[in-house]
């Protein structure tokens, strides 16, 4: 069975969400979309919350968000426990994010990488492994609410 990699994205990153999930389909995975589909405006949330509540309940084991800055859709996949999304500018944040943060989603700044650069950051995040060791402590304590 193939994995299913969800995506969701508002009006900014709606461009990059069908070139992404183009590539994704080319690369053997199935794609969940969430919206938006078009570059309407929208509100970002609507589209991001779906996504964090199934990564959330374990439907799928990662993802990928897009919207203009990646900061809304990354802070908002952000407030659900079982996510870890990390907003990636570069390959290397994404390839730092698996490896030392266990990152099962990313978020994509639409506005600000060229589409070119955003394909080499889902390459990198689909094919990086977590490295655990040390790195595991840490992503429990970021599970961890203090009080």
């Amino acid at each position: 069975m193939k994995e299913i990699i969800p995506i969701a994205c508002d009006h900014a990153g709606y461009e990059l969400k069908e070139v992404v999930k183009q590539k994704l389909i080319e690369k053997g995975f199935d794609v969940k979309d969430f919206g938006t589909n078009s570059s309407d405006s929208v509100d970002y949330p609507d589209y991001a919350h779906p996504l964090g509540a199934a990564i959330n309940r374990g439907e799928f084991t990662r993802g990928i968000v897009i919207c203009g800055s990646g900061n809304g859709v990354q802070m908002t996949v952000n407030k659900y426990p079982n996510v870890r999304c990390a907003l990636c500018w570069t390959p290397e944040i994404a390839s730092l994010g698996r490896q030392h943060n266990n990152c099962n989603v990313i978020a994509l700044p639409a506005r600000f990488i060229p589409q070119e650069t955003a394909l080499e950051i889902v390459e990198v995040f689909l094919t990086t492994d977590f490295e655990g060791g040390r790195h595991q402590r840490r992503v429990e304590k970021i599970n961890k609410l203090q009080r």
